[in-house]
């Protein structure tokens, strides 16, 4: 059996920034120690003037001005006491600022190329008179010469997918930077500007009862990634045509010793399906570029309303385990519903998996962990161009799986399944971590799996 693709991690348990906090936890016991021991010093130093060593001088000076010689040596001289106390306080302070240091650096060097890219893409903008002509006959000399030499644009593309962040990065500089166009500060707020044109409206949930097909994946508690996977690439196939928005709740129901049913709920949560570009018209199905765009300004969307109502049919109480499935856009909504429903206190969300999804930009609660699988020859997750950030509830595995097209790439069954098969195998410490983080959604007896259908209604 194929052990599937490579894996690279960032983040999580593992990452660097897990290893900034171990650095800052450090410093904290390090700066105990030194403060113990400089009050330790401070109470041997009250020893020198101790009534009783001060009246035992008078039996024996000779005796207690060895013992004082002594103590005074032990505690003040190069390698004493309140020395090593004071020495052992420098190095948290070091610690603590390298790992200040290497948290500036990193946001600094993500702040710089945002600003790279926007004052590039400004350039443009600015000199769009002169510069258009250019960048057409640039482009389509290109063309010209791809179509001479035979070029797979897609295979070049998907090469080289760091482009998408280049030119989604440069955007905003560029609206910015034609005249009588409002300053567009990065890329969610170009896509919450693009936004207005896709009109949301509010979510309808038509309940699809219980899914009694033949799939595993509907009928038998998953056991891991590989199972949640297939899953979300079963749901995803149904989700077409006119059953465009079907999600659906896997209940994972646990018998303990005592009888009691403990209950975990898995959505899964499909991507987008309908690209719509006419603007400015109402569309019933929100898989579409509307909730793309929405999703990406860090919004809520009508999808995560009809993701939240599907929980409450589903039966979700507020302390239920709910772990959130998406696939593309189905990630975007997965990673924003998170936060809602986290602060909100409705849903108990403690788990995030995301396939193929641009959500580097987007906020994660502490208490929510979330894993990113990327592929490396997928554009989509450059659509928002930023990096996953590496902290330690985000854990990011990248992959190489060159299927030649774009869509293959980005592909559940093609790509993403295979990798999360490998993920099962995987003894790297961040993926461990999050593996056994979820062992309540891994570990169940039975499962249900209640199917809705969500639309978009409009006032």
């Amino acid at each position: 059996m194929s052990q599937g693709p490579e894996l690279h991690v960032t983040g999580g348990a593992g990452g660097l920034a897990a290893r900034y906090e171990d650095m800052e936890a450090m410093a904290r016991l390090t700066d105990d120690v030194s403060a113990e021991l400089l009050a330790l010093s401070g109470w041997c130093h009250q020893l020198l003037v101790h009534d009783d060593v001060l009246a035992s001088a008078v039996l024996h000076p000779e005796g207690v001005a060895r013992f004082e010689a002594a103590l005074l040596g032990a505690l003040d001289d190069s390698d004493g006491l309140t020395t090593v106390a004071a020495d052992i306080g420098l190095r948290a302070g070091k610690l603590r600022a390298s790992a200040a240091a290497y948290r500036i650096t990193d946001e600094a060097q993500a702040e710089l190329l945002d600003l790279t890219r926007w004052f590039a893409g400004a350039w443009v903008g600015v000199t769009f008179p002169v510069s258009a002509p250019l960048l057409t006959t640039a482009g389509l000399g290109a063309v010209l010469a791809g179509e001479a030499l035979d070029v797979d644009w897609q295979r070049l593309l998907t090469d080289h997918p760091g482009v998408i962040d280049t030119i989604v990065g440069a955007t905003p500089g560029l609206v910015s930077g034609l005249a009588g166009l409002p300053v567009v500060a990065d890329v969610p707020a170009g896509a919450r500007l693009l936004g207005l044109l896709y009109p949301d409206g509010e979510a309808r949930v038509k309940s699809l009862g219980v899914d009694d097909s033949d799939e595993p994946a509907m009928t038998e508690p998953p056991q891991g990634f590989s199972d949640l996977m297939a899953g979300l690439d079963y749901r995803n196939r149904k989700a077409h045509g006119r059953d465009q928005g079907q999600i659906d709740v896997r209940i994972v129901e646990k018998v303990l010793p005592d009888g009691t049913v403990q209950r975990s709920y898995i959505v899964d949560i499909p991507g987008t399906k309908d690209w719509h570009p006419v603007p400015l018209q109402e569309n019933k199905h929100l898989n579409d570029l509307g909730t793309n765009l929405h999703a990406m300004a860090g919004d809520p969307t009508a999808y995560q309303q009809g993701i939240a109502e599907a929980l409450r049919r589903a039966g979700a109480r507020p302390g239920d385990p709910v772990m959130l499935v998406g696939h593309s856009q189905g990630g975007m909504v997965a990673v924003r519903a998170a936060n809602d429903f986290v602060r909100s206190g409705e849903f108990n969300v403690t788990h995030v998996v995301t396939a193929g999804s641009p959500v580097g930009r987007m906020e994660v609660p502490d208490r929510v962990r979330v894993l990113s699988l990327d592929n490396e020859h997928d554009v989509v997750p450059h659509l928002d161009a930023a990096d996953n950030p590496d902290a330690p509830n985000r854990t990011t595995v990248t992959f190489s799986d060159q299927e030649g097209t774009i869509g293959d790439n980005h592909d559940i069954e093609k790509a993403y399944l295979p990798a999360a098969g490998a993920l099962d195998s995987s003894d790297d410490p961040s993926v461990r971590a999050y593996r056994e983080s979820a062992q309540r959604f891994f570990s169940g007896d039975r499962v249900e799996t209640q199917v809705y259908q969500v639309t978009r209604k409009h006032e």
